[in-house]
């Protein structure tokens, strides 16, 4: 039984400037049709600031080690645990290893990664994508200091995807779910309808466009087109439709 992450990882951490640990499994169950919800036992100091992710090792069809990145939905520091929301709308590796997870298990895990933090001088901040990107929304979304304003426009497949949570009460929350209804999930449609509907508050915003390669493109276009600036966008591609995504765990970006 392993008792230290993989050497591969040590190396990869060390480039990288982050951390390589062994984690546990906590636990892991679905909580909607297309999330399923792993906790980790393990150093927290992986899961960095809202809005950084975990490189997790798993092994592809063929067998073969790969990685998979994952936001960090929330970390508990007084019990040691940090928490994952894993997509399950494909069957991927990612996907299977959260699905397949029990209670022991250890979890090769680099972090943290990520280059996409809250902004802390937006007066308001526009969530926008699907709902692999929910838990690195709501994530960061808690961390907003009060009085703020937190907007989510997330695309589900089915209405019990709505998964939503409690924030301070001091934060103004405004959530927009867009039913996909059939369509392709790489088809911005729903997305833009949703932000269409949706005028800007005053002051100064950012927009953190998380999900589909595509989608997050064309929403930004869109987003530049209703005057916010470049700077006021971040955009990060958890994964491209038709495509698996490469051994780092990311999207081709080509």
């Amino acid at each position: 039984m392993a008792t230290a992450p993989d050497q591969s990882s040590l190396d990869l951490a060390q480039r990288l400037g982050v951390l390589a640990s062994l984690c546990s499994v906590v636990s892991s169950r679905r909580i909607s049709p297309s999330l399923q919800e792993v906790v980790l036992a393990g150093d927290v100091a992986l899961a960095g600031v809202p809005g950084n992710d975990v490189m997790i090792r798993v092994v592809d069809d063929a067998g073969r080690p790969t990685r998979r990145r994952y936001s960090v939905r929330s970390v508990n520091e007084e019990a040691g645990t940090f928490t994952l929301w894993v997509a399950q709308d494909h069957d991927g590796p990612g996907a299977r290893w959260a699905r397949q997870a029990n209670a022991g298990d250890a979890v090769d895990v680099v972090g943290p990664r990520g280059k996409i933090p809250l902004d802390p001088m937006a007066d308001w901040h526009l969530f926008i994508g699907d709902v692999s990107a929910l838990g690195s929304f709501y994530r960061m979304a808690e961390s907003i200091e009060v009085p703020g304003r937190a907007i989510f426009i997330v695309e589900t497949d089915s209405a019990e995807d709505a998964v939503t949570t409690t924030f301070d009460e001091g934060l103004g929350v405004t959530g927009i779910f867009v039913d996909r209804n059939g369509r392709s999930a790489n088809d911005p449609a729903g997305l833009l309808s949703g932000l269409s509907a949706f005028a800007f508050p005053p002051d100064e915003g950012h927009a953190y466009l998380f999900g589909e390669f595509k989608v997050t493109k064309v929403l930004q276009s869109a987003l530049v087109d209703r005057g916010l600036s470049d700077a006021a966008i971040s955009r990060k591609a958890f994964w491209r439709f038709g495509q698996a995504n490469e051994d780092r765990g990311e999207p081709a970006k080509d």
